[in-house]
């Protein structure tokens, strides 16, 4: 099925539009969460698609053949991307709470920052062919 009601086939999938803040918060949520988070393409497929935050879980139940593409939000961070600040890393000594706090906040906001610079231009979606490579558009 192809033309304007879309394709159940993601191979149809040209590029795909992703938030560029929906993206570092899924990244960020993955480091300081349990519940694990994705950005989601969400079928019928055409040749430009937009890939959402979404926590994994919540998929309705209706979806027939073909299921949303889930998308671990590392795929679309290069491999010389700074790493996301640990704690432990922004620990003060002598230690103290509001330092730390202060500390860790600021780490966090300059990752957040930086790793914008490492986003991959390209990203492999799985098909039932093998990996699909379609061009990544961020917005904002």
């Amino acid at each position: 099925m192809n033309g304007a009601r879309g394709s159940a086939d993601p191979d149809a999938i040209r590029s795909l539009a992703v938030t560029t803040d929906d993206l570092v918060t899924a990244l960020e949520a993955n480091r300081r969460g349990d519940d694990h988070v994705v950005l989601r393409v969400t079928p019928p497929f055409y040749g430009r698609m937009r890939a959402r935050i979404h926590r994994t879980g919540g998929e309705a139940s209706d979806y027939a053949a073909p299921e949303p593409i889930h998308l671990d939000p590392g795929v679309f961070v290069a491999d010389d991307a700074p790493a996301y600040p640990e704690a432990d890393e922004t620990r003060p000594e002598p230690y103290e709470v509001e330092t730390h706090h202060e500390r860790h906040t600021e780490a966090v906001r300059a990752w957040r920052s930086a790793v914008r610079e490492h986003l991959r231009g390209a990203v492999a979606l799985p098909t039932g062919d093998g990996p699909h490579e379609v061009e990544v558009k961020y917005l904002g």
